[in-house]
C-alpha cells in the first residue's frame, strides 16, 4: 500500500490553519495512503551537537549519534507523497523545520558529493508545501521577502526530490474573512495541481 508522510509544524499544532488543510487534501487527495505524522514542534528533535558533528565525519554510517537522522530518513524514503504544513517565520523556514532538514541531508546517506555538486540519493515523490504567513510574500502584495520557497526546494533538490508544488496562505493575521479567503484560494489552486501525479 502507498504510504504518505505529513510533516506540520505551527506552534499552534491541530488547530493550525495549515495542518487543517493539510489533514483536509491529505483525505480528499490521497485517500488511499497510509499517513504518517510527524509533528516537529509537538516532539521536537534533539539540537545537532559535537557527538553528532563527529559521526558525521567520521565514516561510521552505524554510529548511534546518527540514529535520529536515521530514522527521519527512512521515514521519507518509504512514503511515496510527502505534505509539509509549515509557517513562515522571519522570511524562512521555522527552527523545528531547519532542523529537519540538517539532519535529513547527510553526505554519503541522502546525497552525494561529486565533482558537479550534490547529489539526490532519495527517489523524487509528489511533493505538496502549505506555506502559511501573517502578511504577504507574493505577488503585487508582497511587503516582505520569500526566502522559504527557494531554500526549502534547494534543500529537497539536494537529496532528490524535484517535484514540488508551493501553495500559500497568506494575510492570516487580518481576521477571519482574509483567513477564508486564504483557505479557498490555497484549497482551489491545490485543485488545479496534478499532486499526486
Amino acid at each position: 500500500m502507498s504510504k504518505a508522510l505529513f510533516l506540520h509544524c505551527s506552534p499552534h499544532g491541530a488547530h493550525s490553519h495549515g495542518y487543517s488543510l493539510g489533514k483536509q487534501l491529505l483525505a480528499e487527495r490521497l485517500p488511499n495512503h497510509t499517513l504518517h505524522e510527524r509533528d516537529l514542534t509537538a516532539e521536537p528533535l534533539p539540537p545537532i551537537g559535537t557527538e553528532y558533528a563527529t559521526a558525521l565525519t567520521s565514516g561510521q554510517a552505524d554510529h548511534p549519534a546518527l540514529a535520529v537522522s536515521e530514522t527521519l530518513i527512512r521515514e521519507l524514503e518509504q512514503t511515496d507523497a510527502l505534505v509539509i504544513a509549515t509557517p513562515m517565520h522571519n522570511f524562512t523556514v521555522p527552527a523545528s523545520l531547519k532542523l529537519w532538514i540538517d539532519l535529513v541531508l547527510r553526505i554519503n546517506r541522502s546525497f552525494a558529493s561529486t565533482p558537479e555538486g550534490k547529489v539526490g540519493l532519495i527517489r523524487d515523490r509528489p511533493t505538496l508545501v502549505l506555506v502559511s504567513s501573517g502578511g504577504f510574500h507574493q505577488g503585487e502584495r508582497a511587503r516582505q521577502p520569500d526566502f522559504l520557497t527557494a531554500y526549502l526546494r534547494q534543500a529537497l533538490l539536494t537529496v532528490g526530490i524535484v517535484s514540488v508544488e508551493f501553495v500559500y496562505l497568506e494575510g492570516m493575521v487580518f481576521g477571519p474573512a482574509a483567513v477564508d479567503s486564504a483557505l479557498t484560494a490555497a484549497h482551489a489552486t491545490v485543485t488545479g495541481l496534478r499532486f499526486p501525479g
